[in-house]
């Protein structure tokens, strides 16, 4: 059966939502590309390896299921696999089976990845405060995180917050 909504008429965007969305969709265009970019200049790595090694570096024992790594980065198992086999040659991420539950794969920053995360990380954060904080007051910042924890909500996408502890950990791999 065909969606009532397919047979609705578009509710078109006004101006100002038009306006609010073509600069919304142009940030999210520039701002993963400004921020690949400063970190393959400085860390020699991509944006995304980082992600996925800072992930790593918050959670016990610098260990996650790659099911949990895959959703802290918003990453389909597959890209994420690839990715972590580039992690692996360069001895920063050590994948092994999970003791507890066989099904699942878990990854491990190394010693050498905590370094690289370790590193990389000063300038990242100059950078997002530079390109995100900065340029906004304390109150807009807030209403970034307002505004984005509800675009999380109607995406059914857990908030990021609530993937860590008030220690910075992640709760699911206290198990």
């Amino acid at each position: 059966m065909d969606d009532p909504r397919d047979l609705q008429e578009p509710r078109w965007l006004d101006a100002d939502e038009q306006q609010c969305w073509q600069a919304f969709a142009y940030v999210l265009t520039l701002l993963p590309a400004a921020l690949e970019t400063r970190m393959h200049r400085d860390a020699g790595i991509r944006h995304f390896e980082f992600v996925v090694m800072s992930a790593l570096s918050m959670a016990p024992q610098r260990t996650l299921r790659m099911s949990e790594v895959a959703q802290y980065t918003g990453s389909t198992l597959s890209r994420l696999s690839n990715v972590v086999s580039r992690l692996e040659k360069r001895e920063w991420v050590r994948r092994s089976t999970d003791a507890t539950d066989g099904r699942y794969t878990l990854a491990t920053l190394t010693e050498q990845g905590q370094e690289q995360v370790s590193a990389a990380t000063p300038a990242h954060i100059e950078e997002v405060r530079r390109l995100v904080f900065d340029p906004l007051t304390r109150g807009q910042q807030r209403q970034l995180d307002a505004a984005a924890q509800c675009i999380l909500r109607a995406l059914n996408a857990p908030c990021p917050s609530d993937w860590t502890l008030p220690d910075g950990t992640f709760p699911a791999a206290r198990k």
